[in-house]
C-alpha cells in the first residue's frame, strides 16, 4: 500500500502545476487597452492613465471577470492591483479566489496571494502564494490539489483524496516541474511523502524525462521496480526506455522507438533479460537462460481512401511476453494489410501469421497454427434508387498449415484445421429492392449468385481422414423474398408493434463445403439472432443449400412508465434439395444444431424491463420433433439505491454427436449490497455446476468506493469441475480517481 501510495504522489503532483489556463496572465489587456469597469466609486485619471475604484468593483475583458474590494489599474504601465475578496471567473467556468492580485511589468509578473481555485468540474487547487513570470512560469506555495474541493461530504464524511506539496515550480525555461516535500492525504490522513521529486512539464508535449515509474511484486519475479525515461530525439522521434529491477529475475531492458511522417509512422519495441533464476518458471517453456521479444508495427496512409501497414512479433518463447506482463492475450498476429474505405467501397487484404502465447505452448503447438495467405475481402454497394440495391462482395482465403490441428471431446473427434494448403476465393452479387404492399405489409425480393473456386493440396502426411488433392468449382444460384406486415397499435403513451415475418430462401446447390476444408466457419448456434439469416454459417468454407422457409415473428411493446418487451420466436423448414445444415464436417459444424431435419428447432429470445432497475432476458430452443429442449438459458439482474442482485441459468441437453456425454446445468448468483458504513460495500458470486452437484466457483468482495478514493480485496475459489479445478487467489485494488486522472491497480 505504501509503495502505491508513493507512485501516487508522483502521478497527480503534476496536476498542481495546470491550475491556470494556458497564457491565463498573457490574455489580460494590453497596456493602454480599453477595460469595462463597475463600481460603487470609479475615479479615472487622464493624464496618468490609471483606473481606480472602491466598493464592489467588477472589471470585465477577453472572457474574464474579476471582482473585488479595491482595484487600481495603469493601463499605460500595464499594472493592476486587485485587493480584497478577489474572485475571478474565466470563460471556461473556472472560478479563483484570493485576497489579493498583483500585476506588473506590462502584465508579464504577477502575485496572487491566498490562492483557491475551483474548476468546473470541482477540482480546487490551493496556495497560500502564487507568482508568475515569463522567465519563471509559476511557482506556488504551499499548495494542494484535491479532486473532490473541499472532500468533506454532505455528512460531515472525510473523502478522496488531496496532494500538497511545500513548494512547486513549474519553470518554462528547462520545460520542468519541481516538488519540494510533495505528499499525499487519503480521507484526510497522511500516508506518503517525498522529500523531493522533478519531472517533465505535462503541459509541454515530448519533453525529456523521467516519467511515473511502478512498483509490483510477482512471485516469479520478486518485487520489481521499472523506471521508464523518455528522449525526444528529433521533431518525429521518441525513444522511451523501460529498464526493469527485479529481485529473483535481476535486469530486464525494454526500449520503444517511435517515427512519425506525414503519412503515418512506425514503433519498434524490444525487451530482454538474462533470468538469475530461471527454475522460477520450472516445467515451462520459460525456463530458460535468455528471454526477449522484439515487436514492430506501423500505419501508412497511401491515399485518401486507402491505408496500409503491419504488425509482427517474435520472441524466444511463447511465454515471455505474458509472464513479464508484456502481452496477456494468450495470442499474436503478425500481419501485413491494406485497407480502402469509401462511402460505397470497401477492401481489405491481409497476409497473416497466427501464433499462440502461454507457458506450455511449443514449436508443435505453432505448426498446428495457420497461416493466411492471403485473407482478403472486398465489398461494394450500388444504390439504384426506387429499382434496389446491388452488392459485390468477394473473399480470397489462402491457408498452409504444417501440422495438424486436432482435438477430441467426449469421444468425438475435431479438426480445426488440416496440414497443406488451401486457397478458397468467393465471389457474390445480388440485388433487392422492397416494396411496400396493400396494408404495409413489406415485400423483398433477393435474388444473387454466388461462385466458389477452392483447391486443397493435402501436404506431406494423410490423418485424420482429410481430403486428398482436390479442385472445386461450383456456382449457386440465390433467391428469396422476405415478407413482413408491420402492425403498430398506440394507446395512449404506450406502443405496440406485432410484425409477422415469412421468408423463403433458395440456395440452387448440392456443395455446402465450398471450401473443400473448414478453416473458417467453425461453429454457430440457431437463436432468435440468426433465424432470418439467408445463409447461418460463419465463415465462407460453408454455406446453406435448398429450399428453405424461416417464419416467425417479433413483438415489442414500449410503456409509459419507462418498461419495455421484446419477443422474436419462429422456426426454419427445410422443403427440398440438399440440405447442408445435415452436412458432417471435420469440425461437426451444423450437427445438432437443430438445422438438420425438416423442422427446425423452434427458437424463442426475449428480453425486456418491467420496470426500473430491472433487467430480464431468456433465450430457448425446443426439439418438437423428440419434445424436449436441447439448449435454454435465462439470466435476470435488479439494482435500485446501491442493491443488486442477479442470475443466470444456462442448460445444455446430452448429445453423443458433438461430444457432450451428459447433460449441463450451471447457475450463477450474484448479489451486492452497500454496508452501513458509508461507502462500504460488499459483491458476491456463486456459480454452481447443478449436474456433477458441485460448484464451480465462488468470488467475494470488499470495497470502497466514495467517488475519488477506490480501495478494496477480492477472493475467488474454484470448484472440481471448474476450468481452473480446486485454486484459490487473492488480489486487491487500490484507485485514486478524480476528473482525467486515476492511479492504482
Amino acid at each position: 500500500m505504501a509503495l502505491a501510495c508513493g507512485a501516487a504522489v508522483l502521478a497527480v503532483t503534476p496536476a498542481l502545476a495546470q491550475f491556470l489556463p494556458d497564457d491565463f496572465f498573457a490574455q489580460l489587456p494590453e497596456p493602454g487597452a480599453a477595460a469595462e469597469v463597475e463600481a460603487n466609486t470609479l475615479g479615472y485619471d487622464a493624464r496618468s492613465d490609471i483606473i481606480s475604484a472602491e466598493g464592489r468593483v467588477v472589471m470585465r475583458y477577453s472572457g474574464y471577470t474579476i471582482a473585488c474590494d479595491q482595484l487600481r489599474y495603469e493601463q499605460g504601465a500595464g499594472a493592476l492591483i486587485c485587493s480584497g475578496n478577489v474572485e475571478i471567473t474565466d470563460a471556461n467556468g473556472t472560478h479563483y479566489r484570493a485576497d489579493s492580485i498583483e500585476v506588473s511589468d506590462g502584465m508579464k509578473e504577477a502575485f496572487i496571494r491566498s490562492l483557491t481555485l475551483t474548476t468546473s468540474d470541482g477540482s480546487q487547487v490551493t496556495a497560500r502564494d502564487a507568482r508568475f513570470s515569463e522567465e519563471l512560469k509559476t511557482t506556488l506555495l504551499d499548495a494542494s490539489y484535491s479532486p473532490c474541493g473541499e472532500c468533506i461530504d454532505g455528512k460531515g464524511n472525510r473523502i478522496g483524496w488531496k496532494v500538497k506539496a511545500a513548494r512547486l515550480v513549474q519553470d518554462d525555461s528547462t520545460k520542468l516541474i519541481y516538488f519540494e516535500q510533495p505528499s499525499l492525504e487519503i480521507l484526510g490522513l497522511p500516508v506518503a511523502w517525498l522529500p523531493w521529486f522533478w519531472m517533465p512539464d505535462p503541459t509541454i508535449p515530448r519533453s525529456n524525462g523521467f516519467l511515473l515509474p511502478s512498483v509490483d511484486y510477482k512471485a516469479e519475479l520478486g518485487g520489481r521496480l521499472r523506471v521508464p525515461y523518455f528522449m525526444a530525439l528529433g521533431k518525429d522521434t521518441d525513444l522511451m526506455v523501460a529498464p526493469q529491477l527485479m529481485t529473483r529475475q535481476g535486469f530486464l531492458m525494454a526500449a520503444e522507438w517511435q517515427q512519425r511522417f506525414d503519412n503515418g509512422g512506425f514503433t519498434v519495441e524490444a525487451s530482454g533479460l538474462y533470468q538469475l533464476d530461471p527454475g522460477a518458471f520450472a516445467g515451462t517453456v520459460g525456463d530458460r537462460d535468455w528471454r526477449g521479444a522484439i515487436q514492430t508495427s506501423g500505419h501508412f496512409r497511401l491515399a485518401a481512401d486507402w491505408s496500409a501497414g503491419w504488425s509482427h512479433t517474435s520472441f524466444t518463447d511463447a511465454a515471455y511476453l505474458g509472464d513479464y506482463d508484456f502481452d496477456k492475450s494468450g495470442k499474436v498476429v503478425n500481419e501485413l494489410f491494406a485497407t480502402h474505405l469509401s462511402d460505397d467501397y470497401y477492401a481489405d487484404i491481409r497476409m497473416q501469421e497466427f501464433l499462440l502465447l502461454g507457458d506450455t505452448i511449443t514449436s508443435a503447438n505453432q505448426d498446428q497454427q495457420a497461416l493466411a495467405l492471403p485473407n482478403a475481402r472486398g465489398d461494394c454497394y450500388f444504390d439504384l434508387g426506387e429499382n434496389g440495391q446491388v452488392h459485390l462482395s468477394g473473399d480470397l482465403l489462402g491457408i498452409a498449415r504444417d501440422a495438424d490441428s486436432a482435438a477430441t471431446y467426449g469421444a468425438v473427434p475435431y479438426v480445426f484445421g488440416y496440414e497443406g494448403d488451401k486457397v478458397h476465393a468467393t465471389g457474390e452479387a445480388s440485388w433487392q429492392n422492397p416494396y411496400i404492399g396493400p396494408g404495409g405489409v413489406v415485400f423483398t425480393p433477393f435474388v444473387g449468385l454466388r461462385v466458389d473456386v477452392a483447391s486443397y493440396d493435402d501436404g506431406v502426411m494423410a490423418t485424420f481422414g482429410e481430403p486428398t488433392d482436390e479442385l472445386l468449382f461450383t456456382a449457386t444460384p440465390l433467391a428469396a423474398i422476405d415478407v413482413r406486415w408491420p402492425m403498430i397499435s398506440v394507446a395512449g403513451s404506450d406502443t405496440h408493434l406485432f410484425e409477422p415475418i415469412a421468408q423463403l430462401v433458395y440456395r440452387g446447390s448440392d456443395e455446402s463445403r465450398p471450401g473443400i476444408t473448414n478453416d473458417n466457419a467453425h461453429s454457430f448456434v440457431l437463436s432468435d439472432t440468426n433465424l432470418f439469416a439467408y445463409n447461418r454459417f460463419t465463415g465462407t468454407d460453408r454455406q446453406e443449400t435448398g429450399l428453405r422457409a424461416n417464419l416467425g415473428a417479433r413483438y415489442l411493446a414500449n410503456f409509459s412508465a419507462g418498461s419495455w418487451l421484446e419477443l422474436i420466436a419462429g422456426q426454419s423448414f427445410h422443403l427440398a434439395g440438399v440440405n447442408g445444415m445435415s452436412e458432417a464436417d471435420e469440425v461437426n459444424t451444423g450437427i445438432s444444431s437443430g438445422l438438420g431435419a425438416d423442422a427446425s428447432y423452434v427458437v424463442l429470445g426475449a428480453r425486456g424491463s418491467p420496470f426500473a432497475g430491472a433487467t430480464l432476458g431468456a433465450k430457448l430452443q425446443y426439439d418438437p420433433n423428440a419434445g424436449r429442449v436441447p439448449r435454454a438459458g435465462i439470466g435476470a439482474d435488479f439494482a435500485r439505491d446501491g442493491y443488486s442482485v442477479g442470475g443466470d441459468y444456462v442448460f445444455l441437453a446430452a448429445d453423443t454427436a458433438t461430444g457432450v456425454v451428459a447433460d449441463q446445468h450451471e447457475v450463477t448468483v450474484r448479489a451486492g449490497a452497500p454496508l452501513p458504513i458509508d461507502y462500504w460495500r460488499v459483491n458476491g458470486s456463486v456459480s454452481w455446476d447443478i449436474a456433477a452437484s458441485e460448484w464451480l466457483e465462488a468470488t467475494g468482495q470488499l470495497l470502497y468506493d466514495d467517488g475519488y478514493f477506490l480501495v478494496g480485496g477480492f477472493a475467488t475459489a474454484t470448484g472440481a469441475t471448474h476450468a481452473n479445478p480446486d485454486s484459490l487467489a487473492f488480489g486487491a485494488t487500490f484507485k485514486l480517481k478524480g476528473p482525467g486522472t486515476e492511479i492504482g491497480f
